[in-house]
């Protein structure tokens, strides 16, 4: 079968996302590409997003491939799986412009895993898939419309237009994702370099995924029914794919592990190669010897989740934090000796002092580390804030969530200049173009 992969063009008016905005590589695609190729399916995986494609064009591409699947997902990219915009619009409108074109509708993304009732509404595709997506795609390239009973971890529309939704959200196996391979005009458009600010660069940037999932679970992650449990992909892989985008040209990657822990082979590999690299962390997994083996294999970015500056604060958010908040900031001073670029992650659950929380802010500046102000938190359908407030996420999981955050916070993110929409508003306006009256 043919099976056309879609990333959206992304557009972000008046929504609360707060994640970067460039293009970054559809890591999920890929990997799903990979997994449709071996099972004798041709793939076709279309960047819209990268290319800036209107709608339109994505229309025309798609109806000439002829597939017989066509996957879209509901979020930027893996890396923000765990923080995407909670409207359907971008997706939605891109299903209106493939009307008739296509053959069978598919969502993938945080949106289909969580609420697979409500995102099959909202988009009106054929098929929802729970969880990570990569092999259940192939299952479903394979299967008849007759066998899809018998599919787990999807959701899909019967010919009476009643909802079945069967097994719980697919959780892959690490080693059967190769190394990824893309285009030399797909890497040559990546001019972005994810969390990177020492520089301007110069070549490519990329992502790359040595691990998914995270051992902890705090109260405000959305990663409960996708990216959950901890997995390492095969260390030799992952090199496999680093080397790949070196040969390509790119010179910075970026990590999208939900947490990157301490692993010296792979430091020690990267340590031997030609590129430079970001990740995301907790700092409280690293000592300062493992720090200068970071800087040391060429980490030029550091993420660092704080979340509170009390113990109290890190304990209602279930960070199962190892050290003292005087021994964070230490490790964070040190941190910034051999990175060039260490942030330190703060949010806004109402327990931390803010006299205390500009007092640190500003001694951690005076060391070049950036501590930012804290973050409003979004109760994301699929996080354990979300079930201790509202129980399970229902169909109205989303909205029920966006009004709560609306309601609670005057103030967002530094780069959201305007209050965000309501949710039914943005997805009552499918362009996405419109000034708001």
């Amino acid at each position: 079968m043919r099976v056309a992969l879609l990333n959206p063009n992304w557009t972000y008016d008046g929504s609360i996302y707060f994640g970067c905005r460039e293009p970054h590589l559809p890591t999920e695609l890929a990997c799903a590409r990979a997994l449709l190729e071996e099972a004798g399916h041709e793939a076709l995986l279309l960047d819209a997003h990268l290319y800036a494609l209107s709608d339109a064009e994505v229309r025309a591409r798609v109806s000439a491939f002829a597939p017989g699947l066509t996957v879209l997902t509901t979020a930027p990219t893996y890396l923000f799986w765990r923080c995407p915009p909670p409207e359907l619009r971008v997706p939605r409108r891109l299903v209106q412009a493939l009307a008739g074109a296509g053959g069978t509708l598919v969502a993938i993304g945080p949106h289909a895993s969580t609420t697979p009732r409500a995102t099959l509404r909202k988009l009106g595709v054929d098929v929802a898939v729970l969880g990570e997506p990569e092999e259940v795609l192939a299952r479903l390239a394979s299967a008849t419309r007759a066998e899809w009973p018998s599919l787990l971890s999807i959701a899909w529309r019967t010919d009476d237009d009643a909802i079945l939704v069967q097994g719980q959200p697919a959780v892959v196996e690490m080693t059967r994702i190769p190394a990824l391979r893309w285009t030399a005009d797909e890497i040559g458009r990546h001019r972005h370099h994810h969390h990177r600010f020492d520089t301007i660069p110069t070549r490519p940037g990329a992502e790359v995924e040595a691990t998914r999932g995270c051992p902890y679970q705090c109260t405000f992650c959305n990663k409960e029914n996708f990216r959950n449990g901890y997995r390492k992909r095969p260390l030799a892989t992952v090199l496999d794919e680093v080397d790949g985008l070196i040969a390509t040209g790119v010179e910075y990657v970026y990590f999208i592990d939900e947490i990157f822990l301490p692993d010296r082979p792979l430091l020690e590999a990267l340590a031997c190669r030609d590129v430079r690299f970001g990740v995301q962390m907790r700092i409280d997994n690293w000592s300062e010897e493992l720090l200068d083996l970071l800087g040391g294999a060429g980490c030029l970015s550091i993420e660092a989740g704080v979340e509170s500056l009390t113990e109290r604060g890190r304990s209602l958010l279930a960070k199962r934090c190892k050290l003292t908040t005087d021994e964070l900031t230490a490790l964070l001073i040190h941190a910034k000796r051999r990175v060039p670029f260490v942030q330190a992650n703060l949010l806004d659950g109402g327990f931390d002092d803010p006299a205390h929380v500009e007092a640190w802010r500003a001694t951690l500046q005076q060391h070049g580390v950036w501590a930012n102000k804290p973050v409003p938190m979004f109760p994301y359908p699929g996080t354990p804030d979300y079930r201790l407030r509202w129980g399970a996420p229902d169909d109205e999981a989303w909205e029920r969530a966006h009004a709560d955050y609306l309601s609670r916070y005057s103030e967002f993110s530094d780069i959201q200049e305007e209050r965000p929409w309501p949710l039914p508003e943005l997805e009552a306006d499918p362009a996405g173009e419109a000034a708001r009256g």
